[in-house]
């Protein structure tokens, strides 16, 4: 199958056309040895040493989002967190960086903690604000820039192409971690940046079944064979049966996108529209929402199915109310993570701790692929119950 050829929809559901050569099977094969066989003249003909850095079971979901990324090639990675903290682990102490200050947290702990102590010079910046990046930007020793969005949990959306175009003026890398996005909706590669990040564990899986991450790179060069040698070196891969359960999850990645976007936009249009319980709707799809207009030009075909509402009440800020909506919830389910099939509800601040940016009285809401009208209920039910 060439990528080029056909729609992105019909790359993920038939994994690239994937069938094996030896069995005819049109589903890949779970690869599980760690050792391959040396030829007799000492060489590795086939490529492949140790399942470490060589593993096949990595080939078919690496070629796929590659493919939906449009990049030059893609590198799987135990977690999102290997993923994102080897962008920074390849780069030398004393180097530069810039991210932004509304961000995954635990990797913002980590940029915080690990990263700052290892030597790296971190930035948190207001990424969203173009003048402020290029205000930060040191040419010569800003080495990367890296950028979330829309960005955990309050949906801050940054212009890709502009964020791109400053970085590189300044001689530095631009990565992106376009996990909320997916591939489905944008391909920051195509729009300037160096390196796509994927917290594989969320959208590209779907299913709440695995940890993953991936990595994908514009194109060769002494960054990615840095990056290469991070993840062999380290030991941050994938098991073999994840590597599978990725690329199963992979083929309706196109469906379970569109159904959250729908389904998130209908809710956030319901509950954004002067709810008697609700002060406000964070949701880069709503015309009022700042960022939508950069959304629109960099997001096609949806918005994501991530969302955040800030619930009226209470003389704590909102912050009892908001917990007590989590509280009464039956239907969305109280849990960490996103991207899967099932909603899910949480209260941020209570999670992420002191220094959060997130508001006490906002609860983040991960929207699967149940019906619409019954998660709208479940929440005008548990919203009622909490002001009650």
């Amino acid at each position: 199958m060439d990528p080029k050829r056909v729609h992105p929809e019909s790359i993920a559901a038939q994994a690239l056309g994937h069938v094996d050569e030896r069995t005819r099977a049109i589903i890949p094969p779970i690869h599980v040895s760690t050792t391959y066989l040396r030829d007799p003249d000492n060489q590795y003909r086939s490529g492949r040493v140790y399942a470490r850095a060589d593993n096949p079971a990595f080939d078919s979901p690496e070629a796929v989002i590659n493919a939906l990324e449009g990049g030059h090639q893609a590198m799987l990675f135990a977690s999102g967190m290997a993923a994102a903290t080897a962008c920074f682990q390849a780069l030398a102490p004393g180097d530069h960086v810039l991210a932004p200050k509304v961000m995954y947290w635990s990797l913002r702990n980590w940029l915080m903690g690990f990263a700052t102590l290892w030597g790296l010079q971190v930035e948190l910046i207001d990424m969203a604000d173009p003048a402020t990046l290029r205000a930060a930007l040191r040419p010569g020793r800003t080495k990367l820039v890296w950028v979330e969005t829309p960005a955990n949990p309050l949906w801050t959306v940054t212009d890709i192409a502009d964020a791109a175009a400053a970085a590189h003026g300044a001689g530095a890398l631009l990565a992106v971690d376009s996990t909320v996005a997916t591939p489905m909706l944008t391909q920051p590669l195509a729009l300037g940046a160096d390196i796509v990040m994927h917290a594989a564990t969320k959208y590209l899986n779907g299913h709440s079944d695995l940890i993953a991450g991936v990595l994908v790179t514009r194109e060769d060069g002494p960054y990615w064979q840095a990056l290469r040698k991070v993840r062999a070196q380290l030991g941050g891969t994938l098991g073999s049966f994840e590597s599978w359960l990725l690329q199963r999850g992979l083929r309706t990645l196109h469906l379970r996108v569109r159904a959250a976007c729908e389904s998130a936009a209908r809710m956030a249009a319901h509950f954004g529209a002067a709810h008697p319980h609700v002060a406000e709707v964070l949701y880069p799809g709503l015309p009022g929402f700042i960022g939508h207009e950069v959304a629109k030009r960099q997001m096609k075909g949806g918005f994501g199915g991530m969302m955040s509402v800030r619930v009226r009440g209470g003389s704590d800020g909102g912050e009892a109310p908001a917990i007590a909506t989590a509280a009464n919830v039956r239907l969305w389910k109280r849990a960490t993570s996103l991207g899967g099939t099932e909603s899910l509800i949480e209260h941020r601040a209570s999670v992420e701790g002191a220094g959060t940016p997130a508001p006490a009285d906002l609860l983040r809401l991960s929207v699967g692929i149940e019906h619409v009208d019954d998660l709208i209920a479940d929440l005008e039910q548990a919203l009622a119950k909490a002001h009650a």
